[in-house]
């Protein structure tokens, strides 16, 4: 839509977030909470997206990360209008509509942006403002309106009278203007109020003083607009987005089994019949594939989910690669980097490092496999380790398709396990173990009798 764009406001520090960060790189169901009002403008067509950046203007420059973004930094935050002022130079010679909106404002969708735009358009406005009624509109700006029932004006609660605080209608600080009166009109406003700002809202009256069209466009939606101003604020904003994430998982065939207790970022992407279990946490744009099952208490971040997974309760993935009808867990701890194969099991209490598994391996308790890479076929006994850092270094482990590792076995890395080769429990392996061969690296057994008698005697060798 070339005859549209959008300004997102995102200069402000946030003081009352008491935090280091700035407001609007806050987290809302894993993404920087600025994302979602650029995401909701590019899905009703807005090709250009002009964020105004103030405090740790860098920071939101990288976590934005889009080259379609144009940043305009506003050195003081000398409030909404100067806001929209300073990015005049950036949007010059644009003679179609602006959409205005806020940072801090992250569960606005798309459709009320619509709603928006096309009541705007319709009415032939030259400035629309979305409105909401609220039982309690303390500390909002007012919608003014005349006996005709018009807009005249936007009064900040700072500065309202008694008569206009019992306004319930407020204004939601999203906008839609014709770019033309917008940015004359934003020259043309003053400091004169409390705060000694320049407040976007008065453009509305300066419109109405001069017989231009003004609409406020009323939405039903309380939550949908609610600005984040603290951390209770965000923790609301949480549960409302991780609800309507969950929600549309399940319409598009997913299982959810307790959604209260479910916690899947807006990244994430499901494949259906996948069922999850509560207490689990799915993050960081992690794709699973469909018939899988996530049991309960499991953590699976920055991963690729093939098919028919079974994941069991308490495990943690992250940043690896799980291929179709693995089973992991209960209890394991798949690290970066790793790669499971096709049909290979991954039991309890396992911890898997930058390591690749083959198809149909298994690796069922009790083990460490670290900078390894494990064939096809391969069994790995309980408890055995591969001894991969030497105090400075990384070594690699290699082991061949067949091949069978007995029980509490330590491969010492560098080292090489042939195929089909067999090592004996308890095996300390520091060499090269040849194809089709048996390994046995243990100390002689010797007994002692009467050990704890007032003799002691040595069993004959064998």
């Amino acid at each position: 839509m070339d005859d549209l764009v959008t300004i997102v406001l995102a200069a402000g520090k946030g003081t009352r977030m008491k935090s280091r960060l700035v407001k609007v790189l806050h987290p809302v169901a894993g993404c920087p909470m600025i994302t979602y009002p650029v995401q909701a403008a590019r899905k009703i067509g807005c090709k250009k997206v002009v964020v105004v950046v103030g405090h740790q203007h860098e920071r939101v420059r990288t976590w934005l990360g889009d080259a379609e973004i144009a940043f305009v930094y506003q050195e003081k935050q000398l409030g909404s209008g100067h806001a929209v002022a300073v990015t005049q130079d950036c949007l010059k010679g644009f003679e179609g509509d602006v959409l205005i909106l806020c940072g801090d404002v992250p569960l606005i969708t798309s459709d009320t942006l619509q709603h928006l735009l096309a009541e705007h358009r319709q009415s032939g406005a030259s400035v629309s403002v979305l409105s909401v009624v609220l039982d309690d509109p303390a500390g909002y700006g007012r919608i003014v309106r005349n006996d005709a029932g018009d807009l005249t004006a936007i009064v900040e609660d700072k500065d309202a009278s008694a008569e206009q605080k019992r306004v319930r209608e407020i204004n939601t600080g999203l906008y839609c203007c014709s770019a033309p009166f917008l940015f004359d009109a934003v020259k043309r406003v003053s400091t004169d109020n409390e705060q000694k700002e320049y407040y976007l809202p008065d453009i509305v009256s300066i419109a109405a003083s001069r017989g231009k069209g003004v609409r406020a466009v009323v939405t039903d939606n309380t939550r949908e607009v609610m600005g984040i101003n603290d951390r209770s604020g965000l923790a609301e904003a949480e549960k409302i987005m991780r609800k309507r994430i969950l929600t549309q998982h399940m319409k598009q065939g997913v299982t959810v089994i307790d959604p209260d207790s479910t916690y899947i970022d807006g990244s994430v992407q499901i494949g259906q019949d996948t069922v999850v279990y509560p207490n689990s946490v799915i993050r960081d744009e992690t794709t699973i594939g469909s018939g899988c099952v996530i049991e309960i208490n499991c953590c699976v971040s920055r991963s690729v989910i093939g098919n028919d997974v079974h994941i069991k309760p308490s495990c943690v993935i992250d940043e690896s690669c799980i291929k179709d009808r693995v089973i992991i867990g209960p209890f394991a701890h798949i690290r970066p980097e790793a790669v499971i194969e096709e049909d290979a099991k991954i039991g309890n209490f396992v911890e898997i490092k930058k390591s690749h598994i083959g198809k149909a391996s298994k690796a069922s308790h009790l083990t460490y496999l670290g900078d390894a890479t494990v064939g096809e076929d391969v069994n790995v006994g309980a408890g055995t380790i591969t001894c991969n850092y030497d105090g400075k270094r990384k070594h690699p482990t290699v082991i061949d398709d067949g091949a069978f590792i007995g029980s509490n076995t330590a491969l010492v890395a560098p080292v090489r396990v042939g195929k089909k080769a067999v090592i004996g429990a308890g095996s300390t392996i520091t060499k090269k173990v040849p194809d089709n061969t048996l390994a046995v690296a243990r100390g002689r057994q010797r007994n002692y009798d009467n050990f704890f008698g007032s003799g002691l005697k040595k069993d004959k060798k064998k």
